[in-house]
């Protein structure tokens, strides 16, 4: 029996490559409030009566491109990083996927089941950066699991670590073997987002892109602020590794209808760069910590091919941090120490 248990979240992906699977599995990520946040009935429709129907078959496509003998690789490597983190911390330790399985209602009820004298979880969101859509819709769905089983143990929970020193370390140390060849810049690629989740987000509601220069200066609003933590994670990578201006550049994908969404977008970026000089290009995706279809199919699939098709000749994608050691050291150290 163990009295504190580490519970590791993740996006999720559907469970099969049927298409009703693929469905399942949208409906349930499209329609969560705090991905797209519009009152339910109008989400209700556009969702259900028009996105899933119309993208199904696409997304079926895109995950096919990916697919393991193992299923999903996001599912399978966080599955493996879990092991890793529990032989490492020598703390029991279980995973959960904010949309499909493993469901963390199950999880925490298995948990709860296993480890009777239980005292506290700690969890985990496998997000660096504070979004609504992402860190926050993960965390809010654990703690209202919590609340409504009435378990007695203690919920804690890991904030985000875009600025931790030993995640900072572990990310650059992943990117540093590819810089040891000739290269025109590195592209930090984020998931985006919409401006109004950044607005929202903003507890002052009088800051956030309230001026070019927001992200630079101090404010409360930082500790919820998708795009200053973005950028503070770019800079602190890209001093850590010694990389000049010149030779960085951050920009957002994976959008998703017609709303503002932060910019620069790297689909635009890819297709401009040949045309910019910029032919030898190395992308890092640092909003996720495991590779799956984001990475894997929009960035090294369907971004390499915009990429040389509008100039470019050599396109290198840093996989994300998934298994490696000092990534495991990083959360062993930020469970130690929460």
């Amino acid at each position: 029996m163990a009295k504190k248990i580490i519970l590791l979240i993740n996006l999720g992906s559907p469970d099969s490559l049927e298409l009703s699977s693929v469905k399942k599995y949208l409906n349930e990520f499209l329609l969560d409030e705090r991905v797209i946040d519009i009152p339910y009935i109008i989400r209700k429709i556009l969702v259900s009566g028009i996105i899933v129907p119309t993208r199904a078959k696409g997304s079926l496509e895109r995950y096919k491109s990916i697919w393991t003998e193992n299923g999903s690789p996001l599912v399978e490597i966080s599955k493996e990083l879990t092991l890793l983190v529990e032989k490492e911390t020598k703390i029991p330790s279980y995973l959960c996927m904010r949309y499909g399985n493993p469901n963390p209602k199950d999880v925490l009820r298995k948990i709860s089941k296993e480890h009777s004298d239980l005292e506290e979880i700690v969890l985990f969101p496998l997000y660096p950066h504070y979004a609504m859509s992402s860190y926050e819709t993960a965390v809010e769905y654990v703690k209202s699991i919590h609340k409504s089983m009435g378990y007695s143990f203690k919920l804690k929970t890991i904030p985000a670590f875009y600025n931790n020193p030993s995640y900072i370390d572990s990310l650059a140390d992943s990117i540093k073997p590819f810089l040891e060849k000739d290269f025109d810049l590195v592209l930090f690629s984020y998931h985006g987002i919409p401006e109004r989740h950044v607005k929202k987000a903003d507890p002052t509601k009088s800051h956030c892109l309230m001026s070019s220069d927001c992200c630079d200066k101090a404010s409360e609003a930082h500790k919820y602020c998708y795009r200053h933590q973005v950028i503070e994670t770019t800079k602190l990578v890209a001093n850590k590794l010694g990389l000049p201006n010149s030779k960085f550049q951050f920009s957002f994908q994976s959008r998703l209808g017609r709303d503002k969404w932060l910019s620069p977008y790297t689909s635009t970026l890819l297709k401009e760069f040949g045309a910019k000089a910029i032919q030898n290009l190395i992308v890092v995706c640092p909003a996720f910590v495991s590779d799956c279809l984001e990475t894997l199919e929009e960035i090294c699939i369907e971004g390499k091919e915009e990429f040389l098709k509008n100039g470019g000749k050599d396109f290198q994608v840093v996989p994300c941090l998934n298994t490696n050691s000092k990534w495991v050291e990083t959360i062993k150290e930020m469970v130690t120490n929460v």
